[in-house]
C-alpha cells in the first residue's frame, strides 16, 4: 500500500501555523444567513463561538482584522441590507475593522481585499467563517494563488449536508473534514482551534 503524503510535504512547504500577531485575520461570511432558515449550518453556533474566541485573541494580539460579507441582494438569504444578511453579533466588526462586500465565493474576486492586505503589509492570513467547502475553501485557494501563507481554523468553520452523488446525503461532518483535508494537501495549514495559534 502506498504511503499517503501531501503536495505541501513534497514541495517542502512549512506546516507551522502563523502567529496571530504576524497575520491578518479574515472572517469570512459570519452572517446570520447561516444561523436560521434554509441555509442553517450544522454546528454553526459552536463554530461562531470558536470564531468569537479567535477574533478576541486576534484583537488582543494586534492582528489586522478583515470582515467579509456576501451580498446577493434583496430577497436572498445573503441580503446584507437585511437582518438575515448582517454579520452575527458574536463576531460583529468594531470601528476601524474593514468590512468587504463580495459577490463570489472567493473573497479576492471583485473586491479590494488583496489591495488592502498588501497596503497593510500582510502576507500571513488566518481564515475562519462559512461555509467550509465553499467560501472558506475558495478563498484559501485564491490566497495561495496570490502568494499568501494561509492558516485555516477548522473549528471556526462549518457547513451543511449536501445531496449525495448516488442518492442519500453527504453529511456536513464528512464534507467539513474532506474540505479541510483537501486544503492541507497544498493550499493551507489547518489547525483545530484558536488555542493552536501563537500570539
Amino acid at each position: 500500500m502506498t504511503q499517503a503524503h501531501t503536495l505541501r510535504g513534497l514541495a517542502g512547504l512549512d506546516n507551522t501555523p502563523s502567529a496571530l500577531g504576524d497575520s491578518a485575520l479574515v472572517m469570512i461570511d459570519c452572517q446570520n444567513t447561516y444561523r436560521e432558515g434554509v441555509m442553517t449550518l450544522v454546528g454553526v453556533e459552536e463554530a461562531l463561538a470558536e470564531a468569537a474566541k479567535l477574533l478576541g485573541r486576534a484583537r488582543d494580539s494586534g492582528a489586522r482584522i478583515f470582515h467579509i460579507a456576501h451580498d446577493s441582494g434583496p430577497g436572498s438569504p445573503y441580503d446584507y441590507s437585511a437582518p438575515i444578511g448582517q454579520i452575527a453579533d458574536p463576531v460583529a466588526p468594531r470601528p476601524g475593522e474593514p468590512v468587504i462586500i463580495k459577490g463570489k465565493p472567493n473573497a479576492f474576486v471583485g473586491t479590494d481585499l488583496h489591495d488592502q492586505l498588501q497596503a497593510a503589509g500582510c502576507q500571513n492570513l488566518i481564515l475562519a467563517g462559512f461555509m467550509t467547502h465553499m467560501c472558506v475553501n475558495s478563498t484559501a485557494r485564491g490566497a495561495f494563488s496570490l502568494g499568501y501563507r494561509t492558516t485555516v481554523v477548522g473549528n471556526a468553520t462549518a457547513t451543511r449536508d449536501l445531496p449525495g452523488r448516488n442518492g442519500g446525503v453527504l453529511s456536513a461532518a464528512d464534507l467539513h473534514d474532506a474540505s479541510l483535508m483537501a486544503l492541507t494537501d497544498l493550499f493551507a495549514i489547518v489547525v483545530d482551534g484558536a488555542d493552536d495559534l501563537g500570539a
